[in-house]
């Protein structure tokens, strides 16, 4: 008796395909799956397939699935597929049945809904689909992420084979084609993809059925849920294992549905079922046997922002014509954002983004019900967007939280629109240079429970002179000389004590885990409130700040690409909230260069705002030092670290002890999309950075973030601690066309020198076991980083890295010279390890350089330097390799490796 896979088996070659051979046939835990693959054999078609009975039975369907109702495609009944071939995607090699690429166009639950859903009930859906199979009919309902609702298959007339599949009514739609978005499911990837030797590499997160979710068990339908609450965050943050939704103001709800009735539960437990009738009704046809979901309900105002306000004019409403006014008057919507339960599987074990991945699928968004949106990784821009929309800030939440229902959970935090809170002035450090006469920073604090004054940090900038002349007289009068804070602050300069009766308003990017303050500005004196007002605001620290993924959320950037495509020479940017003039942006920054035009200021602005995914967070927390060409390379260049004309809100600072100055002095940071953009209006074409930053996390909290007063506090402070070793390689191999005394010009032999010299570095720090990770410098030679844990201070990071560059010219001593005097250099590669100094800054990866051809600094991987040149990358083409290639250096700090133990263990044998 022949088998329901038989012929499949018989088709192919599982030597020769990756395509999986029949295993046995498993009874369903679960609502049954369909899967349709976008497939590119002879001809591109989709394969259509319903699990029935454990195995896959498929159609292909030439011209794919159709919204229209009045479209009816025709659908190939072909032999029954395996189960497993469900989460297939690849290439099927030449010469093999159906050789071509295959990817999961999309998938999810199923179910026969001639006669009522069945979910909840395998068998009776097997034994409805296995009926209608037989008399050439069937009807169901899809829950996938691109086809959702009622479609029908029906056999042709006299066609054993041929079958038409047609859309019901329900989520049909005759002006969207599904087909249009090319992607898989599982993978993101397209055909296209595969064919340019891109394979699929599905992701964990994507689950079709609640059975196949981590964590999930079968239980009935719960009587009731208390839901999750959110903690208070001190700032937005970006972080790849969270994502980001913004924060409605309306009524928190979980809604139980089962089998059409329909009960909404507020956050204490009371059915309001009754207050929302629209809502209930869109829930009761939601495609489920039965169903919990966690989110608010809001009621919009006329721009469509949620408004507490018309809220509140229907939630206490009791009678049935006042409710059934206000349905009209004041609509609703209900506005989903989790899945606790589905179809017989209790879901609040399972990670958020399987929840997230079951709940797109599941949910029919129509009428009064919505998903609330969600966008990855990328928290500022998602905070950014929602204020400028006029919503209170996002909800962060932990892609792999479990739903802890009654409490208040780290793994999801709350990022209000405001960051500024009250501090009381507990004193202030003596100021110097122009502010001699006034203070150098306020020294702030909060009270606790208990009445005492904790110190949480300094803030030194924001003021004007008239602030510091008032605050001076005002604090001078409240003189003491006891310290009012629980604990002495941890500082290096002259101190004066005041009684903390005196508040101000302060705002700040973050709190650090031991509760200080980051980057603080003065923002005003709060005569109308009493210092003993001034509590601890609890707040769960952000997690540390990392790299957003360059597919992340592009929307700010977008906008202001859009806005640059405007002929005019003078604009004003809209980034978020915020507003930026850029003028002269026909100016040209960098001559025109064989057949290229001249690059100008417009050109360097669209450059920055393509890469400010890939460029900023490299740039984050580092002190900055700009350099400004106002009329182009060919012009005056200002090299400036610290900018004295009043700064726009938006540009953070960190205040610090300079020693070249002898005194504090403000140095800039570039944080955010604005900044960067702002920079670029004011000319500024190379970015350089420190080696350190000012943010202790996730390695470094130990150290002091404390930077002004004395040259003690910074060595003591984080930024005495690099990030990186580097080796400059600078090759002194000239063409021959330099003017007398000038540095050699990039030239092919020399690259190709310094290519030779970076490799043998490389062997020598893969023997110490240590990362390294190369760019072009831009300029004619190469930069080598090797990321370390912060337990080295500068001059210990530099006497290793000149161990190390020592130790290779002695391999070397033709080829390589670590000689101070310009004149023994020639010929030969030069290793400068005096780079690693605190506060020397080096141009960060992805600065363009000012040289007439615009190159930019670029990673590249090991394996494709020999093939590489530094002028391969410019602002015009590099923008489109790192869409391709990705950010390679985007986990640079995850590599860190301890240098010491590294140095230690070679110095034993020990690798």
């Amino acid at each position: 008796m022949a088998t329901p896979l038989e012929e499949y088996e018989r088709k192919r070659r599982f030597d020769r395909t990756p395509e999986p051979p029949p295993a046995p046939v498993a009874s369903p835990r679960g609502p049954l799956v369909f899967v349709v693959q976008k497939h590119r054999a002879r001809r591109l078609h989709y394969d259509f397939r319903l699990e029935i009975d454990g195995v896959l039975v498929s159609w292909s369907v030439p011209k794919g699935p159709s919204l229209d109702p009045g479209e009816k495609r025709l659908a190939v009944h072909v032999e029954d597929h395996p189960f497993e071939y469900g989460t297939f995607e690849g290439i099927i090699p030449a010469g093999q049945y159906g050789a071509g690429e295959v990817i999961v166009w999309d998938d999810g639950t199923y179910s026969p809904d001639d006669g009522g859903l069945a979910f909840d009930d395998p068998e009776t859906a097997n034994a409805r689909m296995r009926e209608g199979l037989a008399r050439g009919k069937l009807s169901f309902t899809l829950r996938g992420r691109k086809l959702k609702g009622s479609w029908a298959l029906v056999r042709m007339s006299g066609h054993e084979r041929d079958w038409l599949l047609i859309k019901h009514d329900a989520f049909a739609s005759r002006d969207r084609d599904p087909l249009a978005d090319g992607r898989s499911v599982r993978s993101g990837r397209t055909i296209e993809d595969l064919q340019a030797g891109r394979l699929p590499e599905a992701s964990a997160d994507e689950v079709r059925a609640p059975q196949e979710a981590v964590g999930a068990r079968r239980a009935p339908i719960p009587e009731k849920l208390a839901p999750m609450l959110a903690s208070l965050a001190p700032g937005p943050f970006s972080h790849p294992e969270w994502w980001f939704e913004p924060k409605l103001d309306g009524i928190r709800a979980l809604a139980y549905v089962q089998a059409g009735d329909v009960r909404l539960r507020s956050r204490r437990g009371n059915d309001i079922t009754r207050q929302y009738p629209v809502v209930a009704r869109a829930l009761a046809s939601q495609p489920v046997s039965a169903m919990v979901v966690d989110g608010e309900i809001v009621a919009p105002d006329e721009r469509g922002v949620p408004s507490f306000e018309r809220l509140q004019q229907r939630m206490n409403l009791t009678r049935d014509e006042d409710i059934a006014r206000a349905e009209i008057q004041i609509p609703v919507t209900y506005q989903v954002f989790d899945l606790l339960y589905l179809d017989g599987f209790d879901l609040t074990g399972v990670p958020l983004a399987q929840r997230r991945a079951l709940l797109e699928r599941a949910l029919l968004p129509a009428g009064p019900v919505g998903l609330v949106a969600r966008f990855e990784t990328e928290g500022e821009t998602a905070y950014d967007a929602a204020v400028s929309l006029g919503l209170e800030g996002v909800i962060a939440k932990r892609r792999d939280s479990r739903y802890e229902g009654g409490r208040r959970s780290a793994a999801w935090l709350k990022v209000k629109a405001t960051r500024s809170e009250d501090f009381v002035v507990g004193g202030f450090t003596r100021g110097q240079g122009t502010r001699a006469e006034t203070f150098g920073a306020l020294l702030l604090g909060s009270f606790d429970d208990e009445g005492r004054l904790v110190y949480v940090g300094h803030v030194g900038s924001g003021f004007d002179e008239r602030d510091l002349r008032d605050l001076r007289a005002r604090l001078d009068a409240l003189s003491t000389d006891a310290c009012p804070f629980t604990e002495a602050p941890p500082l290096n300069a002259p101190t004066v004590w005041t009684r903390p009766e005196v508040v101000v308003e302060v705002k700040f990017a973050e709190r650090t885990r031991d509760g200080r303050l980051r980057a603080p500005v003065f923002l005003r004196v709060r005569d109308d409130k009493p210092a003993a007002d001034v509590r601890i605001v609890v707040a769960e620290p952000s997690p540390a700040p990392r790299e957003p993924a360059p597919a992340a959320d592009r929307g700010l950037a977008e906008e202001v690409l859009e806005q640059l495509s405007s002929p005019k020479a003078r604009l004003t940017l809209e980034v978020g909230p915020h507003r930026i003039p850029v003028t002269n942006l026909d100016k040209p920054l960098w001559p025109a260069v064989g057949g290229r035009r001249a690059l100008t200021k417009r050109d360097l602005l669209v450059y920055l705002a393509r890469m400010a995914p890939y460029l900023l967070p490299h740039l984050r927390d580092r002190p900055l030092t700009l350099l400004r060409f106002p009329d182009g390379i060919e012009g005056e260049r200002f090299y400036q670290k610290h900018w004295e004309q009043p700064l726009p809100p938006f540009v953070e600072t960190v205040r610090l002890f300079s020693e070249h100055n002898e005194g504090d002095q403000e140095y800039l940071l570039c944080n955010n999309l604005p900044t960067l953009l702002w920079l670029g209006q004011v000319a500024n074409l190379e970015f350089h950075l420190w080696l350190s930053r000012i943010d202790p996390r996730p390695d470094a909290e130990g150290l002091s973030t404390e930077f002004t007063g004395s040259l003690e506090a910074i060595e003591r402070s984080v930024l005495n601690y690099p990030d990186f070793i580097i080796f400059d390689l600078d090759p002194f191999i000239y063409s021959g066309r330099e003017a007398p005394g000038a540095e050699p010009e990039l030239n092919r032999e020399a690259f190709a020198r310094t290519r030779e010299v970076a490799w043998w570095l490389k062997d020598l720090l893969d023997s110490l076991s240590l990362p390294a990770f190369v760019k072009t410098t831009g300029r004619t030679g190469l930069h080598v980083y090797v990321p370390i844990v912060r337990r080295l201070d500068f001059d210990a990071a530099r006497a290793a890295c000149e161990t190390i560059g020592r130790f290779l010219a002695r391999a070397h001593p033709g080829e390589i010279t670590m000689e101070w005097a310009v004149q023994r250099r020639t010929r030969k590669v030069f290793v400068d390890y005096a780079q690693n100094v605190r506060g020397k800054t080096l141009a960060s990866v992805y600065s363009p350089r000012a040289l007439p051809e615009a190159p930019v600094s670029m990673p590249v991987r090991w394996d494709e330097l020999d093939q590489i040149y530094p002028t391969d990358f410019t602002i015009e083409t590099a923008p489109e390799r790192v869409r391709e290639a990705g950010d390679l250096w985007g986990g640079i700090l995850d590599a860190k490796r301890d240098l010491l133990a590294a140095l230690s263990g070679a110095s034993t044998g020990q690798s």
